[in-house]
């Protein structure tokens, strides 16, 4: 993704099984935990560079011992920071120590039997501290301790914030996260509560009652109720005081939650490779959460994945495959080459099939894996007009010079532009800063044949379209090619996203701005005020019956027009050669990734009846000029 955008965040969840002494034993370390939370986070770094959090619990603490231990950071080297202040813990400890289980659980924070792990990707507000999950709910009561950390944007903030309101609470800001914590701590608070008056009035100690608070919690009904208003995507994963987990994915699967489990170990990450690699583990042993389901974990170390509210048809974010996630997933990888396999047919259409005098390249390193796979789409259409010329000579001119000249024939594939350090201005002038951000690429010089050659870039996909006309085309269009092919692997992004992704504001989308073009040009600008008004309409009508009315005004217009438009917008100035844009459809995207069709960002479709409020939303204030978030 050229345009750079913020975006889903990443949880790790490690709950040991055993004795501390067990890992020790088996693994050479009283560590064990410690160590391979790191390791899924690390693998795990690409869902967040805003900052990270740990926090551990440990099972069956002396009263009036820490049995809670969190730090986060938001460093720039956030992860090394975080895991050096966690170790740092452990310096001053002999080698007896250290091998010493009961004593490190017993003296040293993080030696927890339950530890959360999060990567944050703000979407939006100020990066501090305090913004990182996880998240903290204290109490003197043990089984009232709830710690929190999810990767999830609610469209239905203030719904969710007046109700808690309305139950009496006085919560401190209102954000989501806020807002989630406090909700499933309402909800957990009254279990709790339900449990000691059920079993106070049988006389027995507070201990005792406390035991069997702890055995019969009811997570799944604490989640049933917590989630009932919930309206965004999530997969949120919780700690209790004294010792249940949980993980829970949203009813429509669109964020995604792996897990794994043995006789030694449950670990939970937004990332299958993560738990692969962290564990050593096959792909057919890592699992899917359920959507509407929830991971429970309890003190006693039982298992069980239950649901908690009703499913929705599955939507899973499409933006995971084509971008977010790791390529190091076998499935993730294949379909990304799928993607760009499919456009091999367009865009040799757009350079008349001329191999000779073609160059393919990607940009940036992210697309490297559709890349691939368009080489093979173009390598395939190659085989095939090799076959038909072939067999066009059998009988008639059949010599080994034609045939040589035939068989010579292969894509050109070259690296041709190349990310260079961010290069850091410090100066205030903003001309002179826009010159030397668009040198953020580079290119190789001297392969491209000035004035003869077509050059096809293919990129995973394009958000604003602002790095493409401001760095890469510009710089590109140095090396004179006859014509620039810009290819994205996704579909056009046309609407925005409140469930995790940082695409609230429509008027950033390319897309959109090409078709305000295309209505004032058109003599269709009038739709645009008839599109407000419909929008400003909905404001007062029941969610439930809100519709996305952004959608029509898109449908006055083909793909490939909007296409054009946007090669236009995405254009430098005073450039020779011709841009043209190709984008993958959408059902192009289906094809490729059959198992993740949230596709929201590109047709409209929202999977909850917040997205389609959000739409309006961000429809209206690109009409009324107003720079707010839709959500």
């Amino acid at each position: 993704m050229s345009d750079q955008i913020k975006h889903e965040c990443g949880i790790a969840l490690v709950r040991l099984l055993k004795p501390l002494d067990y890992y020790h034993k088996k693994y050479g370390t009283n560590l064990y935990g410690i160590n391979k939370l790191r390791l899924l986070m690390q693998k795990q770094r690409n869902r967040g560079q805003d900052g990270a959090g740990i926090a551990t619990i440990k099972l069956n603490p002396e009263p009036g011992t820490r049995y809670i231990s969190r730090r986060r950071s938001i460093s720039s080297n956030y992860l090394t920071d975080l895991f050096q202040g966690v170790y740092g813990y452990f310096n001053d400890c002999t080698p007896k120590q250290l091998e010493n289980a009961a004593w490190l659980k017993q003296n040293k924070p993080y030696m927890g039997e339950l530890l959360l792990g999060h990567l944050r990707y703000g979407t939006h507000g100020v990066n501090t501290v305090e913004t990182c999950h996880p998240f903290l709910r204290r109490n003197n009561w043990i089984s009232r301790n709830l710690v929190l950390a999810g990767n999830f944007n609610m469209t239905n903030v203030d719904e969710l914030f007046e109700e808690l309101v309305t139950l009496g609470q006085y919560p401190k800001e209102k954000s989501d996260t806020v807002t989630v914590l406090e909700k499933i701590g309402h909800f957990l608070d009254d279990e709790v509560q339900r449990l000691h008056d059920w079993y106070k009035p049988d006389n027995r100690s507070k201990q005792e009652v406390n035991e069997l608070i702890f055995q019969n919690l009811d997570v799944q009904r604490i989640l049933r109720r917590a989630s009932r208003k919930f309206d965004g995507g999530y997969a949120m994963a919780g700690l209790i005081g004294h010792g249940d987990a949980f993980v829970m994915r949203d009813p429509s699967g669109i964020r995604p939650a792996f897990y794994y489990a043995n006789e030694e170990v449950v670990v939970v990450a937004s990332e299958r490779p993560a738990i692969q690699t962290a564990f050593d583990v096959h792909f057919s042993k890592v699992k899917e959460v359920q959507r509407g389901h929830a991971l429970i974990i309890k003190r006693d170390g039982s298992i069980s994945e239950v649901p908690f509210i009703e499913q929705r048809k599955r939507n899973a974010c499409s933006f995971e495959r084509i971008y977010f996630s790791r390529g190091t997933d076998k499935d993730i990888y294949l379909e990304r080459k799928k993607l760009g396999f499919q456009l091999a047919e367009s865009v040799l259409k757009s350079v008349h099939h001329d191999y000779k005098h073609t160059v393919f390249s990607f940009v940036p390193n992210t697309a490297e894996s559709a890349f691939m796979g368009l080489v093979e789409g173009v390598h395939k259409q190659l085989n095939d007009y090799k076959k038909r010329k072939v067999m066009s000579l059998i009988g008639n001119d059949l010599k080994s010079k034609k045939l040589d000249k035939i068989f010579a024939l292969t894509p050109r594939v070259e690296k041709i532009v190349v990310k260079d350090a961010k290069l850091r201005t410090f100066i205030a002038d903003d001309t002179s800063r826009a010159d030397l951000v668009s040198h953020i690429y580079d290119v190789t010089y001297g392969i491209v044949e000035n004035d003869k050659d077509y050059l096809v870039l293919l990129d995973d996909s394009i958000v604003r379209g602002t790095t493409l006309r401001d760095s890469i085309i510009k710089i590109v269009s140095r090396l004179r090619p006859k014509k620039i092919i810009v290819v994205s692997s996704a579909p056009q992004i046309r609407f925005p996203d409140c469930y995790g992704i940082d695409m609230s504001k429509m008027k950033n989308f390319v897309a959109f701005r090409a078709l305000v073009e295309l209505l004032k040009q058109n003599g269709k600008k009038h739709l645009l005020k008839e599109t407000y008004a419909r929008c400003k309409a909905s404001e007062n009508q029941p969610i439930e019956k809100v519709v996305n009315e952004v959608i029509p005004l898109y449908d006055t217009f083909s793909y490939e027009q909007i296409s054009k438009k946007i090669a236009q917008i995405v254009t430098p100035k005073g450039i020779k050669p011709k841009v043209e844009v190709i984008y993958q459809t959408v059902e192009g995207l289906h094809k490729a990734c059959p198992n993740n069709k949230g596709d929201w960002y590109f047709s409209g479709l929202y999977p909850t009846p917040g997205g389609n409020r959000v739409a309006n939303r961000s429809f209206m204030n690109f009409m009324d000029k107003s720079d707010e978030r839709a959500y």
